[in-house]
C-alpha cells in the first residue's frame, strides 16, 4: 500500500478532472500541474502548483517542453525503498510524486480528419505525456498512474476507504497505462505510414494491405466457451458493429451467437427498404424486404420455418411491436437491430433468455482477418454489390422487370452465403439457399431440395461461375426463369447456350462473391 501525498495532473481530456483534483485535495494531496489544466483547476478554487515552479524553468517552445526535467522524472522514477535514490532526491531538492494523472494529445482524432496536414499531425504527437505515463507505470511499486477519466472515481473511492492504494490497483493501472502508450504509438506509426515524400512534398500513400499488420483490440468480455464447450473464447473489439453493440436483455452471448449475429447484421445492411434476416450457422435460411418490418419478417420466416427455429435475427430498422409479436411465435436465440420501441421491448423481454442487441453505430471499414495455423490472412471487405452499369445480358432473352428485381435481391443475398453458394429468390424474398457444397450443381440441388415455397418462376444467383451447363439445366428443371452469375468459365458459351435452349435469361456481373 502507498500513500498519495503529491499528484501531477496534466490532461488533454478534462473530463472529470476538477472533481478528481477536488477529491485529492480534500485528502491533503498537493497538486502539481501544467498549462491549461492548472488554469482550469485554479478557476475552480483548487490550490495548484505549477510544474515550472518545481523545475525552475518555464514552459517553452510553444509548450513542447513542459515536464521533461530531472526534477519531475526523478520525483516519479525514484524507488522509495532504495536509500541511494532517496538521498539523491534530498540532495537535489526533488519532491517525490506519488500519483500521475495524464492523458495524451488527441492524435487519433486529428488523424481521422479528412483533410489534415503533416504539420498538424506532428504537432499533435505528445512527447511529455507518454514519458510521464511510462515513468509512472515503470515505478508502479511506488507510484500510481491514471490515464483514463473512467478510473478517477475508483482511485478516490479506495483512497477514501483506506488512505492508500493497493498493489493490485497500481498494477492494474500500470498495465492500462502501458497499453495506452502502445496504442498511441501504433496510431502514430499507422497514420504516418500512409504518407510518403515525393519531390520534397508529402503525398498520401495509403495501402489497404499494409506491410505490417498491427492488431490491438481490447478484450470486451470473456465468453463461456468457443464454438464447442472445450474451447476457451473471448470477444475483442471496438465500438462499432456487432462487437460494439449494447446488449439490452437476455442471457450471456455465446461465441456462435456473435458469429451468427454478425452474419445476419451484415446481410440486412445490404438493403435500403425494411429488411429482415434469419441466420442458422452463418447462412441465411430466411431474408426479405418489404414496405414494413413486420411484413419483411413474415416473408422471411415463411421461406423456412423449420430452420428458423433457434435462429438468429437481424433487422435494418428499429423493431416495433407488430414485428416483436411475430418474432415471439417461435424460439429465437438472439436479435440485432438498430433499436427497439418500448412496446417491442415489453413483448420481447417476456422471453427471459432472448438476447437483444442494439447496434449503436456501424463498424468502421477495416481489413477482414482469418486465422490459419502459424499466421493470419487479411483482405479488404467485399463491398461490391449490384451495379446495373456493369451487368451484361448474355442470353437471347433479357430478364423481365420482375426478374430484374428478383435478380438484384438474389445477388445481394448470395454474397452472404457460404461457397459454393446458390440462392433461389423472388422479388424481395429468399426462397431457398444451397450453401457450402463441394460442387455447384449439388448446391443447386440442395437449394431446390430445401425449398418450401414454390420454385416455379423464381430466379437464381450463383456466387461464382457455372463450370458446366448441368447447374443451369438443374435450375431450369425446378422452374427457374433467370440466372445471375459472374461468368468467367472456359465453358461460358456452353452455359449460355443451355440457358437459351431452356428459355432462361442470364446476366453476367463480372464479380465473384466467394465466402469461405
Amino acid at each position: 500500500m502507498i500513500e498519495i501525498r503529491r499528484a501531477l495532473i496534466s490532461v488533454t481530456d478534462k473530463t472529470g478532472v476538477v472533481e478528481f483534483a477536488q477529491g485529492l485535495v480534500a485528502m491533503g494531496v498537493e497538486i502539481l500541474s501544467t498549462g491549461g489544466t492548472a488554469r482550469l483547476l485554479r478557476e475552480h478554487g483548487i490550490a495548484t502548483r505549477e510544474v515550472s515552479e518545481v523545475t525552475g524553468f518555464p514552459e517553452m517552445l510553444d509548450g513542447r517542453v513542459k515536464t521533461i526535467h530531472p526534477k519531475i522524472a526523478g520525483g516519479i522514477l525514484a524507488v522509495r525503498s532504495n536509500p541511494a535514490h532517496v538521498r539523491a532526491l534530498e540532495a537535489h531538492g526533488i519532491p517525490p510524486i506519488d500519483l500521475v494523472a495524464v492523458n495524451l494529445y488527441a492524435f487519433e482524432q486529428v488523424a481521422a480528419k479528412d483533410e489534415v496536414s503533416v504539420a498538424e499531425l506532428v504537432e499533435n504527437i505528445d512527447i511529455g505525456g507518454p514519458t510521464l505515463i511510462r515513468a509512472a507505470a515503470k515505478n508502479f511499486q511506488d507510484v500510481a498512474v491514471v490515464v483514463s477519466p473512467e478510473d478517477y472515481p475508483r482511485v478516490l473511492e479506495e483512497l477514501r476507504a483506506t488512505g492508500k492504494l493497493s498493489l493490485a490497483t497500481r498494477w492494474e493501472l500500470a498495465r492500462k497505462a502501458f497499453a495506452r502508450t502502445a496504442a498511441y504509438d501504433r496510431a502514430i506509426a499507422a497514420r504516418l505510414g500512409q504518407i510518403e515524400v515525393e519531390d520534397d512534398r508529402f503525398v498520401s500513400a495509403h495501402d489497404p494491405i499494409p506491410a505490417c499488420l498491427d492488431i490491438l483490440l481490447p478484450r470486451k468480455q470473456k465468453l463461456r466457451y468457443g464454438e464447442n464447450p472445450h474451447q476457451q473464447a473471448a470477444l475483442y473489439g471496438g465500438e462499432g458493429g456487432i462487437a460494439g453493440a449494447q446488449q439490452l436483455h437476455g442471457k450471456e452471448l455465446s461465441f456462435n451467437n456473435l458469429v451468427d449475429l454478425d452474419a445476419a447484421w451484415q446481410l440486412v445492411c445490404e438493403f435500403d427498404r425494411p429488411a429482415s434476416a434469419i441466420i442458422k450457422h452463418t447462412n441465411p435460411c430466411g431474408c426479405a424486404e418489404a414496405d414494413s418490418l413486420a411484413e419483411s419478417y413474415r416473408r422471411a420466416f415463411e421461406a423456412d420455418p423449420v430452420s428458423a427455429f433457434g435462429g438468429v435475427l437481424a433487422f435494418n430498422r428499429p423493431v416495433d411491436e407488430e414485428t416483436a409479436r411475430e418474432i415471439v411465435k417461435t424460439f429465437i436465440e438472439a436479435i440485432a437491430a438498430p433499436g427497439y420501441t418500448d412496446e417491442a421491448l415489453t413483448v420481447l423481454t417476456q422471453k427471459k433468455n432472448l438476447r437483444l442487441l442494439k447496434v449503436v453505430r456501424p463498424a468502421p471499414e477495416s481489413l477482414l482477418i482469418k486465422s490459419i495455423s502459424g499466421g493470419v490472412l487479411a483482405q479488404t471487405p467485399d463491398t461490391i454489390s449490384w451495379n446495373p452499369a456493369e451487368l451484361v445480358v448474355k442470353t437471347k432473352r433479357a430478364p423481365t422487370a420482375r426478374e430484374w428485381k428478383a435478380l438484384e435481391f438474389a445477388w445481394k443475398v448470395v454474397k452472404h452465403v457460404k461457397s459454393n453458394a446458390i440462392v433461389f429468390a423472388e422479388p424481395g424474398r429468399l426462397i431457398s439457399a444451397g450453401a457450402g457444397q463441394m460442387s455447384r450443381v449439388d448446391a443447386v440441388r440442395v437449394g431446390a431440395m430445401k425449398a418450401i415455397l414454390p420454385l416455379q418462376g423464381s430466379v437464381l444467383a450463383s456466387d461464382a461461375f457455372f463450370p458446366f451447363a448441368d447447374g443451369v439445366e438443374e435450375a431450369a428443371r425446378h422452374g427457374v426463369t433467370a440466372i445471375v452469375q459472374p461468368g468467367g468459365s472456359v465453358r461460358d458459351q456452353e452455359v449460355i447456350e443451355a440457358a437459351d435452349r431452356l428459355g432462361l435469361a442470364m446476366v453476367f456481373t463480372g464479380i465473384r462473391h466467394f465466402r469461405h
